[in-house]
């Protein structure tokens, strides 16, 4: 029997979609700033979706244990991480889930860590909360963006509260290694610093790369650590608002207990029963799906390399966000907006992510190849 194959829809079934990636945007324009896939939903989650509408079976959300059974045997599996499913925690989406941490673990005016470019929300989270934002910036060296270790150990020592990690990294499309985690959670531990570790992108990790949860690594961790994830990237769900909050050992699980319960409660029926059938039942069409968006990956890369080979791009370990360098193309102090007004072509502005990138933007290539040579074009188009 053949694989599974996931294939994009067609560009005229995607503009039929009512997401926000084909709403906003006139019928002119190419979208590919959102971070979801042009792909079918995978049949297990199709399967439980059906059959609970169809019985009317769309009542109040209560206790879904499956949820945290489901995550830890896919964990297991996938990562060989050995958690308690009852330390895992739903919540309406991991945005949801940081700000009901940040509001747990921080007071207004506490000085919470981010490293830029950072996946925009994360400033949105920091202003609801109303604590002070430190940022220490990634470095881009010749073989990628790396952490700014001096610095980072510099501003835990100024009195850090929450240090909010995103690995897999968006939009950087980096895997961090189990020694720059293990750095982290040591410092951490030692200035007293709890982590927010936002792993959403995980499940589409590349086989030539080694996703570490970050409480898979030992008991200063645990000790000092709390994850945010959800299946809404790795399953193309994010609609259907469920994710979880995970927690490692009992010091963490005791804090996570102040948590308000309508943090549960606001979660989706439907999202929660979908969740788990994603990891129980979703890993043959998650495997297909990211062996589309390896193709895509390095498609794009040689499309670049063929028609504007002045475009900045390291193929990412992770998921399906292309983060790409345009400063030699000239076109301006916001060349998102240039390429929206001159080639009708949609991506994420790069100062979204950091005042420090605005030549950079971010595409998303879970898409067709037909639609990514249209995008590139338009690009070229727009020089």
């Amino acid at each position: 029997m053949s694989p599974l194959e996931v294939k994009a829809l067609s560009l005229t079934e995607m503009r039929t979609h009512r997401s926000t990636k084909w709403r906003d945007f006139p019928a002119d324009v190419l979208p590919l700033p959102v971070a979801e896939m042009d792909f079918p939903v995978a049949e297990p989650i199709r399967k439980v979706l059906i059959e609970m509408v169809e019985h009317s079976d769309l009542g109040y959300l209560g206790a879904i244990p499956e949820v945290g059974e489901s995550f830890s045997q896919f964990a297991m599996a996938r990562w060989g991480w050995n958690l308690d499913p009852n330390q895992v925690y739903m919540s309406t989406d991991v945005g949801v889930g940081v700000v009901e941490l940040l509001r747990l673990f921080t007071q207004p005016g506490d000085r919470v860590l981010i490293n830029s470019p950072i996946y925009h929300n994360f400033y949105t989270w920091i202003e609801e909360t109303h604590v002070t934002k430190v940022d220490v910036p990634h470095l881009l060296e010749s073989d990628g963006w790396k952490i700014d270790w001096p610095a980072l150990e510099a501003a835990y020592k100024t009195g850090i509260k929450v240090h909010m990690v995103c690995n897999p990294h968006n939009p950087l499309g980096r895997v961090y290694s189990r020694e720059e985690l293990l750095k982290i959670a040591h410092l951490a531990k030692e200035h007293g610093v709890i982590v927010i570790s936002d792993e959403i992108h995980a499940p589409l990790t590349y086989s030539d790369s080694n996703f570490i949860p970050f409480l898979s690594l030992g008991e200063v961790a645990e000790e000092i650590g709390v994850t945010v994830t959800a299946a809404s990237k790795g399953w193309n769900i994010a609609g259907l608002k469920c994710a979880i909050i995970i927690t490692q050992g009992q010091v963490m699980a005791k804090k996570l207990e102040k948590l308000p319960p309508a943090v549960h409660y606001r979660a989706s029926l439907l999202g929660g029963f979908a969740t788990a059938a994603a990891y129980s039942h979703g890993v043959e069409w998650l495997d297909a799906a990211i062996r589309t968006l390896d193709h895509n990956r390095y498609f794009l890369q040689e499309l670049l390399a063929k028609k504007i080979p002045a475009v900045g791009y390291h193929v990412p370990d992770c998921s399906y966000l292309a983060w790409l360098d345009l400063s030699a193309l000239n076109l301006g102090p916001n060349p998102t907006q240039t390429l929206l007004e001159r080639g009708k072509v949609a991506f994420n502005a790069g100062q979204d992510f950091s005042p420090h990138t605005p030549q950079f933007v971010r595409l998303n290539f879970a898409t067709s190849e037909e639609v990514l040579i249209e995008a590139v074009d338009r690009i070229l188009k727009s020089i």
